[in-house]
């Protein structure tokens, strides 16, 4: 059972950019937005990052690196915290999943799980 003072609930949602992708030379551009929801009950702040991106021919790469966008920010209880970034594929489809290494105000480091999402050209299905 998860500890309640541990609770962050992430969701993300991708979007396709047609604008800026090309796939006759497979360049595929994507945004995606999170948001990260502080349900436990001390507050807690995002120190890294974990990316598992996964193109449509099974082409893992993992990304690592502190906060998001440049940011660590703390999130209060019942507060949330919402950023948009992006990710190039040279496939019309892939995943993303992960998590963010957090820290409580109580100084004990968790995770917190990113549910696998699906970066699509919509295109892409016929």
């Amino acid at each position: 059972m998860q500890d309640l003072r541990y609770q962050v609930e992430v969701n993300a949602q991708a979007t396709y950019i047609e604008a800026q992708s090309n796939p006759s030379d497979g360049r595929f551009v994507f945004t995606y937005t999170v948001t990260i929801e502080n349900n436990g009950t001390l507050p807690a702040q995002l120190l890294h990052r974990y990316w598992k991106i996964t193109d449509g021919e099974g082409g893992v790469r993992e990304v690592h690196g502190d906060g998001v966008v440049g940011e660590q920010p703390t999130i209060v209880p019942g507060d949330e915290f919402t950023y948009t970034s992006g990710a190039i594929l040279e496939t019309a489809i892939g995943t993303m999943e992960g998590y963010f290494e957090m820290v409580a105000s109580d100084g004990e480091i968790f995770k917190a799980k990113i549910p696998v999402f699906t970066l699509l050209n919509p295109g892409a299905l016929h």
